[in-house]
């Protein structure tokens, strides 16, 4: 494993070199890995070693996050060389700077009066954690909101000692449960009525009820199938709220036209690359072989993982040109679900037979790609978006 030198564009090739070692002996133990239903806490301890979690930190608090228009190439070939080892950890992996951009903290850099000082000091606190080794993640969606978390609707009284609010309300895909220190999550907040932004602090927890939160959903996706993403009640839950709260913070980061889902298609980008390097190599031997349907459906393989990896490339570009980034990471995203499944069922045509079989590793894959279109916003959400943005 290398050493950070302290210098942040270095530090990020750095943290791109220990990854890609990392995800190699991933690799290594695909089949295994593959029937995981659990995360494991010695690969988040790899990850941690490697100077991962100091993505989510921009370079000014001592981090290597050096902003969207440098930083989002860098993140997401980080990303993607992890989906090439394990897509479960590189999931939700790639929740952790996504949940810190989101709060505003990477990108707001002065609230304004009452708040600076508080937020000031809100944000310091949350970039020392990530420093001192703890990793983040999010549960916010809701069963019935269709995955607009504009939509909660859980609550946030205030707690009784003025120290906080107390989280009522159930919740879905937590990625990373268990692994994750803290979870930022959604709740109308007492004599309000739009949802606000929480903070829980979710380490060391037994899932019971006892402190407040009972696991009622244990994750058994049929892909990501090692996420964890857990669907939980809270029942008077300890949070802290933002400290720049409210519509005024959202719309400071809705001006900010920020690539959301950027570093979802890199997971799945890695995937398809991985999937179709496999395919490629198991069908060689017999190439000479293969009847016309087969030989049509692999060059279709080809055609659209070649477009897979233009939306991909095409998406960075437009961010680094600073071009409606946040359009075009969401119709990267939408192109990138629909050709990633496309992809996996052909080669699974031409594998044959085996590919059906939990022996290979392609069904998990396809599984795997399948998520992309459930990740925010999910389908139904994201065509309505793509949609009103046609014209606007």
């Amino acid at each position: 494993m290398h050493k950070m030198t302290g210098v942040p564009a270095d530090d990020s090739q750095l943290i791109l070199n220990n990854v890609r070692e990392i995800a190699g002996d991933f690799a290594s133990q695909r089949s295994d890995r593959q029937r995981r239903r659990e995360l494991k806490a010695d690969d988040f301890d790899m990850l941690r070693e490697s100077g991962y979690l100091l993505v989510a930190v921009p370079t000014v608090f001592g981090g290597v996050w050096d902003g969207e228009t440098v930083g989002t190439r860098m993140l997401c070939e980080i990303l993607k060389s992890l989906a090439h080892g394990d897509s479960s950890i590189a999931l939700v992996a790639a929740m952790h700077p996504a949940v810190i951009a989101s709060t505003g903290w990477t990108s707001i850099s002065e609230a304004p009066d009452p708040y600076s000082k508080v937020w000031n000091e809100q944000r310091d606190w949350a970039f020392q954690t990530i420093k001192d080794g703890h990793f983040w993640g999010t549960i916010m969606s809701e069963p019935g909101s269709g995955g607009d978390n504009t939509q909660s609707t859980s609550s946030a009284k205030l707690a009784d000692n003025g120290g906080g609010y107390l989280i009522n309300g159930q919740k879905h895909f937590g990625s990373g449960s268990g692994i994750n220190s803290y979870m930022v999550t959604h709740a109308v907040p007492d004599g309000e009525i739009n949802p606000d932004t929480f903070v829980l602090n979710m380490r060391d927890l037994v899932w019971d009820g006892s402190s407040g939160v009972t696991l009622i959903a244990p994750w058994d996706g049929h892909g990501m199938t090692s996420t964890q993403s857990h669907g939980m009640v809270f029942d008077n839950f300890p949070a802290t709220r933002l400290a720049f709260p409210g519509d005024e913070r959202r719309e400071i980061l809705a001006r900010m036209d920020r690539p959301q889902g950027a570093l979802f298609v890199a997971v799945i980008t890695g995937i398809v690359e991985t999937a179709v390097t496999a395919a490629r190599q198991h069908l060689e031997p017999k190439r000479d072989l293969m009847r016309s349907y087969e030989r049509v459906e692999w060059a279709k393989v080809e055609m659209e993982a070649w477009l897979v990896q233009q939306a991909y490339e095409g998406m960075l570009r437009q961010v680094e040109i600073g071009s409606s980034r946040g359009r075009n990471a969401l119709l990267a995203k939408e192109a990138v679900a629909e050709l990633a499944e496309s992809i996996l069922i052909r080669i699974s045509k031409v594998i044959g037979g085996s590919a059906y079989s939990r022996h290979t590793p392609y069904g998990f894959w396809l599984e795997d790609v399948r998520a992309l279109g459930f990740l925010r916003p999910p389908w139904a959400l994201a065509f309505d978006r793509v949609f009103e943005g046609s014209w606007s």
